[in-house]
């Protein structure tokens, strides 16, 4: 079964549509949004697209509504896929009792851990399936999505998750920008908690598969020059203060490695909040639709 259509909203001069679809990854129903730019629905060519991914607690709803995301995009012609963080609706026992662990928090990985490897499985679904749904033959949305062309950003557990997938998977996008993310999870407490419950709390050589930090220092990217990639952390972050985010680690991690074209950004006051995304969504779009051959 295809992508069912819940709601179409304009915005910017183009189109977001709420939809949701079955999964065979999470084994649930999936709710993702996707916004349609006025160029592709004016036009016969496919635009490129930009995947977000969200932090803890949210769903696709939240970004699109507060993020301002769709504005550059609608500039520069390219389409957003807003995912959500976890599977909903498996029932599993524990799975709603925290907010930074289950249900809302999926944290990018595939859980090899019981009960959460029954569904949550969002690796492959973000890597694999979602691509196949939007792009692949049936999807009505597959007339204006090229899937040549596609790039990620996300914020904090979000932002974790689109530098780990863009570090696992060279070549699979063509660039990556991040919000206040989870950069260094094998260190901090939030990282700890869900490596844990996900993989195994003495797997730690797992871990670090999905963990930037790590990732950025190993065979497939020391010493390379066009890492591509783009970070911004607020001053005045509360999580960036109290350990959580880390993004001096990977800074440090990618000096030592020697790579080339990571731009890291330290923001003056601004926190955590969609009043920061808000006020540089549109210079990340734009450093997407560089590499996306739209600048």
């Amino acid at each position: 079964m295809g992508l069912t259509v819940k709601a179409t909203i304009a915005s910017f001069g183009g189109k977001l549509f709420k939809l949701s679809h079955p999964s065979t990854s999470t084994g649930t129903d999936m709710a993702v949004n996707l916004y349609l730019p006025p160029q592709a629905l004016k036009s016969q060519s496919k635009v490129p697209v930009l995947i977000y991914l969200s932090g803890l607690t949210c769903t696709p709803d939240n970004c699109s509504e507060k993020g301002f995301f769709q504005h550059g995009a609608s500039q520069r012609g390219l389409a957003i896929v807003y995912p959500d963080t976890s599977p909903r609706g498996l029932n599993l026992p524990g799975e709603k009792d925290a907010w930074d662990f289950g249900e809302g928090a999926g944290f990018y990985v595939d859980a090899t851990q019981e009960p959460w490897a029954k569904g949550y499985k969002m690796d492959t679904y973000i890597t694999r399936e979602l691509p196949s749904v939007l792009f692949g033959e049936g999807s009505e949305f597959g007339k204006y999505l090229d899937a040549d062309k596609v790039s990620i950003t996300g914020h904090s557990m979000g932002g974790h998750g689109a530098l780990s997938l863009y570090l696992k998977n060279p070549g699979m996008y063509k660039s990556v920008s991040a919000f206040a993310p989870i950069a260094n999870p094998c260190e901090c407490a939030w990282g700890k908690k869900a490596f844990a419950g996900y993989l195994g709390e003495h797997n730690k050589e797992e871990w670090k598969k999905h963990d930037a930090t790590e990732l950025i220092k190993g065979e497939k990217w020391r010493g390379h020059k066009d890492a591509r990639v783009l970070v911004d952390v607020g001053t005045a972050d509360n999580f960036y203060k109290q350990g959580q985010l880390l993004p001096e680690n990977f800074e440090k991690a990618v000096k030592e490695a020697g790579v080339e074209g990571v731009k890291i950004r330290y923001q003056e006051d601004y926190d955590h909040s969609y009043y920061f995304m808000a006020s540089f969504s549109d210079e990340h779009v734009d450093h997407a639709a560089k590499y996306l051959g739209l600048l």
